[in-house]
């Protein structure tokens, strides 16, 4: 019986990056396949992470102008506030999210199988 030579280090690395995406594979069969929705409810977290602190930034802002007027608009300075703010969250919010999807990446991996 002939011994198998030893693999070489890129077909290691080619091996385990098909049993990565094959995993990846089986963990999409296990979830239901409504991208669609997926895609909608991610869109609605991330309109009410920004919307949200808008919107408290305004009404801050307009109690803000009534309790204590200034020659500035306390209103606006609350909601550019607020939108700066939701845009961090969302910013965050969407990272975490991409996280595990670029943990399995090879770095030139392309975005899609």
């Amino acid at each position: 019986m002939v011994p198998e030579p030893p693999e070489r280090p890129d077909e290691t690395r080619f091996r385990e990056r098909i049993a990565r995406q094959a995993a990846r594979r089986r963990g999409d069969r296990r979830t239901p396949p409504h991208e669609a929705w997926i895609g909608i409810g991610a869109m609605g977290v991330v309109g009410w992470s920004v919307a949200l602190p808008t919107v408290l930034g305004v009404l801050a802002g307009l109690w803000l102008d009534h309790a204590l007027p200034q020659p500035f608009s306390w209103t606006l300075a609350g909601m550019l506030a607020g939108l700066a703010l939701g845009c961090l969250n969302a910013w965050h919010w969407v990272s975490t999210q991409r996280e595990p999807c670029d943990r399995d990446r090879e770095p030139g991996e392309k975005d899609h199988d």
